[in-house]
């Protein structure tokens, strides 16, 4: 069944209030907000900038031979660089005009420092963006020319910074180039503000070559604005045309093939319609922390846009309630409370995705949610329903502690990982050193050596001091315990440990002393790396008594030191 056109129109007013149908009102939107001038009245202030303003964009146009246009964009959108102007003059209200337009005179402006704030760029970056030794646009005009060249086909003037940032080359092009390739797109179909709409959500197209593949994602664009007549709706309106474009790309950028979705998004034209670009983006990041493939979650969403109403960051779930509702058998029920218990308990659904992944069933746990009803349906049964007593017991304490904000912090980094509302997260977070964003940055770094997910959360429960030893160093261990000693990840997963002794004093000598005993026939038998790490200096030095009485000599005099 076809949608009404003024149903297109009702949702998509909710996101865009303008309908900008030219440069000049486009480039009025970003409110002005009035930086610190202590020296100035308060009930002077807006009369002093607009003065300063207007003097500016004059000294632009007609001491500068700007065209008037692009000066009064200048003067209007460099509210920042032109309040450091200001606080040089000695304000009078009689005299401010004439002040600061001799102060234009007598002290040239640096104007790629106007220019870059008015495009958009945040004052605070601006000094990134600033060319070396060049003031004027006379010693090179090109990104004013490129500027001028856009915001006459129709780019709002103070959104050009995007593109500055996202593509800088646009604005090395000559004004023919820009010129004849914002021609070609408008044979697709489109008009000038829809072209607008579309390079500002892709500006690659303006500078990759004339024979790229923009082709398909132009195809996609026509089925999305033309053949479900949705471009009617937004026409007129750079915002809309934009906000809509941003959400295809959401879908190319997770791994959709240009060309290819097209037809999908008309036949699921709510994703378009009633999600925010925001709203995607965000239940994109959401759904991807199930590590799997980024197109599996595009393909989730083309296939069930109802999941992105899902409400998946305030609801508490029981971790074995959710498993049941989704049909995991009884064994596999029993396996999981018998392997995964740090697991279990109560914890957010904003967590979900990772305790799957703690629990190694995030693979499985995505294929169900297929079914969006599954996920939509589920709720806890009753108010007691998965409640560890020993746990709301030791939060009590936690919230009545000297540092209770820096304790929950860490627990919820653990929670946050995985583990669940129960005793053994309460014994892993005694055991726990450091800020929450800390432990984040080790687990991360971990994570990033290849251990596996569900194993390294195992790995923290068994020693959570492993998390105390600094990103560097712990990446220096793995390489080593994998590379110098022969030794694989899985090794961790028995000996944990191994990541908290000290790599230069106690790993690298025994390890090494060892080698050294193999290799001058002293030793036949290999030890185990727990049993060469973890004994007692005083029991190590012992063993290497047993196997030579001069051997303990060695290790004290070209080892252990």
């Amino acid at each position: 069944m076809s949608i009404p056109k003024s149903f297109f129109f009702t949702h998509l007013s909710r996101y865009f209030s303008s309908s900008s149908t030219s440069t000049s009102t486009c480039a009025s939107r970003r409110p002005q907000r009035f930086p610190n001038l202590p020296k100035i009245p308060s009930k002077y202030k807006s009369q002093a900038v607009q003065q300063a303003q207007k003097a500016l964009t004059d000294y632009l146009h007609t001491t500068r031979s700007l065209p008037f246009t692009y000066a009064e964009h200048i003067g209007r959108n460099s509210i920042f660089s032109l309040s450091n102007l200001i606080r040089k003059v000695d304000f009078s209200a009689p005299t401010f005009s004439r002040s600061f337009q001799r102060l234009l005179r007598y002290n040239p402006i640096n104007e790629f420092e106007f220019f870059f704030e008015s495009i958009g760029i945040d004052y605070n970056d601006v000094p990134g963006f600033l060319p070396a030794n060049k003031f004027f646009f006379s010693e090179d005009g090109t990104v004013l020319n490129a500027a001028c060249v856009l915001s006459g086909f129709g780019f709002p003037w103070n959104m050009l910074g995007k593109l500055y940032k996202d593509e800088v080359s646009i604005f090395s092009k000559s004004s023919e180039e820009l010129t004849g390739r914002l021609r070609r797109f408008k044979e697709y179909g489109f008009g000038n503000l829809s072209v607008v709409g579309i390079c500002l959500a892709f500006p690659e197209l303006l500078t990759e070559n004339i024979n790229g593949d923009f082709e398909p994602l132009f195809d996609d664009l026509k089925r999305v604005f033309v053949e479900s007549d949705m471009g009617s709706c937004v026409e007129g309106n750079v915002d809309a045309w934009y906000e809509v474009c941003c959400k295809v790309r959401v879908f190319y950028d997770l791994g959709c093939q240009k060309g290819m979705i097209g037809e999908q998004l008309c036949r699921k034209k709510e994703l378009l319609i009633e999600c925010s670009k925001e709203v995607l983006v965000k239940k994109a990041e959401y759904f991807c922390k199930f590590g799997v493939q980024n197109i599996d979650v595009g393909l989730l969403f083309l296939e069930n846009p109802q999941i992105l109403n899902i409400d998946l960051e305030t609801p508490v779930m029981s971790v074995l309630g959710l498993l049941k509702h989704f049909g995991l058998s009884r064994k596999k029920l029993d396996s999981v409370c018998q392997k995964y218990p740090h697991v279990l308990g109560r914890n957010k659904m904003a967590n979900l995705p990772h305790v799957m992944r703690a629990l190694d069933l995030h693979e499985w746990f995505f294929d169900k949610i297929s079914d969006h009803q599954l996920l939509a349906s589920y709720a806890i049964s009753n108010p007691d329903e998965d409640v560890d007593t020993k746990f709301t017991d030791s939060l009590k304490k936690i919230e009545s502690s000297r540092t209770p904000i820096h304790n929950m912090s860490k627990l919820d980094f653990l929670k946050g990982i995985g583990f669940g509302e129960n005793a053994l997260t309460i014994k892993v977070l005694d055991n726990l050193h450091g800020t929450s964003m800390g432990l984040q940055k080790r687990f991360d770094c971990l994570l990033g050596t290849g251990i596996e997910y569900s194993k390294l959360c195992l790995m923290i429960r068994m020693a959570p001091k492993i998390l105390s030893q600094n990103p560097e160093i712990l990446e220096q261990k793995v390489r080593f315990l994998c590379q110098e000693m022969g030794s694989s990840l899985e090794y961790l997963d028995s000996f944990p440990s191994f990541l908290c002794f000290d790599l230069k004093n106690r790993i690298i000598p025994r390890y090494r002393f060892c080698v050294w005993l193999t290799e001058n026939g002293l030793c036949s038998r290999n030890y185990s790396i727990a049993s060469m790490i973890a004994t007692s200096e005083k029991n190590f030095i012992a063993r290497v008594f047993g196997i030579h009485p001069a051997a303990p000599k060695q290790w004290l005099e070209c080892f252990s030191k």
